[in-house]
């Protein structure tokens, strides 16, 4: 039979048959201290067919995939659910996983990348930041250990995303670094890279390359797109376009190195990822032309003879 539990980072709820009561209040199945929670916040019950959320009549109500609970609502594996400022995944479940529950206490939230963590950690694991904010986030209840997904990857990306935006520019090189090991474990593993996600962590490093003036991270989104097969989304190419203008050096052999492995017709029609393509070739005859001259101007250029 299968099981179910709620996702929240890299831990997991288990969800029994019949309700489970979500909330702030002590007498909550699983207890949230968040002050956007409500005492009794919503309900999941678990029947033959899955799940379904109902928003109890909360101050702040209950979101799934973005979109408002105005009635019961049935979840499906991999839904997300909004629960005042905490993410939970809706996850189906090998029944063998059980036998790795445990129990884990308070979470604190991040004055920096305002990401949960658990409040025996010395830094946040995201940003390795100390600061703390004085909220904390409880999750009471059997938990298991989850892996590093998808979700993950998106939440760093998120907090990559303010980093950036705040200028905070130590704590974005060190979450574009784990972020990325992240993305490069799931490539050693085999695992099929969520496009969405990968373009969303290249959108942010090359915004890191920005901010930074360090090539790395672009130079990095053209390495992953080569090793995959994948063709850029047209704004991950866009955003790359200054970087690359700034560091044209860097960027001539790795992507010549990119079109080589991606410019097939049946890539670009199964892709759609034409547009992308052609702004691709734009920024490679800029670079060849740029090197060209760069070529002429050192020829016609001689010592002065004295």
């Amino acid at each position: 039979m299968a099981r179910y539990r709620l996702r929240f980072l890299l831990q997991e709820f288990d969800l029994p048959r019949g309700a489970t009561l979500i909330g702030r209040g002590l007498d909550c199945n699983l207890t949230i201290e968040d002050a956007l929670v409500s005492r009794q916040h919503a309900r999941i019950a678990i029947d033959d067919e899955g799940g379904v959320v109902e928003d109890l009549g909360s101050r702040n109500g209950v979101r799934v995939n973005g979109i408002a609970v105005v009635a019961p609502t049935r979840l499906h594996d991999g839904d997300r659910v909004r629960i005042g400022r905490q993410d939970f995944v809706f996850c189906c479940v090998d029944p063998a996983l059980q036998s790795r529950s445990h129990t884990t206490g308070v979470l604190r939230l991040c004055a920096n990348c305002r990401l949960p963590y658990s409040r025996e950690l010395v830094a946040c694991p995201n940003c390795e930041a100390t600061e703390q904010t004085d909220e904390e986030t409880t999750l009471s209840g059997n938990l298991g250990q989850g892996d590093r997904g998808t979700w993950s990857v998106q939440l760093l990306v998120e907090a990559l995303e303010r980093a950036v935006t705040f200028g905070r520019l130590g704590d974005a090189e060190r979450i574009v670094r784990q972020a990325t090991a992240m993305m490069e474990d799931a490539i050693v593993r085999g695992e099929t890279l969520d496009s969405k996600v990968l373009a969303s962590l290249a959108v942010q490093a090359a915004a890191t390359s920005l901010v930074t003036n360090d090539p790395t991270w672009s130079l990095w989104v053209f390495d992953v797109h080569r090793r995959t097969g994948k063709i850029p989304t047209l704004e991950v190419v866009e955003c790359l376009g200054e970087v690359v203008d700034r560091h044209s050096d860097a960027f001539r052999v790795p992507l010549r190195e990119l079109l080589e492995r991606v410019s097939t017709p049946v890539l670009s029609v199964r892709n759609g990822g034409a547009a992308a393509l052609s702004r691709l070739e734009q920024m490679r005859r800029k670079l060849e032309d740029h090197s060209g001259e760069s070529a002429d101007s050192a020829a016609e250029w001689r010592e002065p003879t004295l």
